[in-house]
């Protein structure tokens, strides 16, 4: 799994600027990508255009700029676009976004698409569905639905000075998970809590649908990167 993504914001320690969704703007600086621009170049013509919803403080931006990408990457936060360099920024909430053009390739990434707020869920996927080119694809990162079945709090290290855990795990109803995530970097640490909702195959593409998408298939047969068109197309 990848623990950055699940951070759908609560709360947040740690030193420095918070993101309006409780992210900690100095731990996503410091954050690397770890193979997402590689699995998305691969699944977009070379060098065509990117809209990334949601981008941060260009963990996965910078390495799509690498790959020969023109990049347009929003976020809510200026303090995230801040840390961006090489990529036209536009500071937005993403289900407002309207920009008047069109992408080959739309990403929503960092479990986005998982929040517990049903309306929003539709609001994100018709702000994808505006900005998609017709002959172009969005590309969708959710945890596949089995995965709420197993998981289980846990602790990992990093390298020599960065800890991870995913702690307080809980289910408040039924298909949703709720947990907080440390991340512990040299002297500094952050935690984060999350409420993340199941997306089950036969509802991803019903709720894909309403804002007019539809599913065609998996990045890498990965059913955790869900790659849609427009119903049209």
């Amino acid at each position: 799994m990848e623990d950055v993504g699940l951070l759908e914001g609560n709360t947040g320690s740690g030193p420095g600027a918070i993101a309006p969704d409780g992210s900690a703007v100095d731990l996503y600086s410091l954050l690397p990508a770890s193979g997402e621009p590689e699995r998305i170049h691969a699944a977009i013509p070379a060098g065509g255009s990117i809209l990334e919803l949601g981008a941060g403080a260009g963990r996965v931006t910078k390495g799509l700029l690498a790959l020969g990408h023109e990049v347009v990457a929003v976020d809510e936060s200026a303090d995230m676009l801040s840390r961006v360099e090489g990529a036209e920024t536009v500071c937005s909430p993403i289900q407002s976004l309207n920009l008047g053009r069109r992408f080959d390739g739309v990403l929503l990434l960092s479990y986005l698409i998982e929040t517990a707020d049903d309306r929003l869920r539709v609001d994100l996927l018709r702000a994808c569905a505006r900005h998609v080119a017709p002959d172009g694809c969005v590309i969708i990162q959710r945890q596949p639905p089995e995965w709420y079945d197993t998981v289980a709090p846990y602790e990992r290290r990093v390298g020599e000075d960065r800890m991870v855990r995913m702690t307080d795990i809980h289910h408040p109803e039924p298909g949703r998970l709720a947990a907080t995530m440390e991340y512990t970097i040299g002297q500094h640490r952050w935690t984060h809590s999350f409420v993340s909702q199941r997306l089950e195959d036969d509802y991803l593409t019903a709720v894909l649908a309403e804002a007019g998408l539809r599913p065609v298939g998996f990045i890498d047969g990965d059913r955790g990167w869900v790659r849609a068109e427009p119903s049209a197309a």
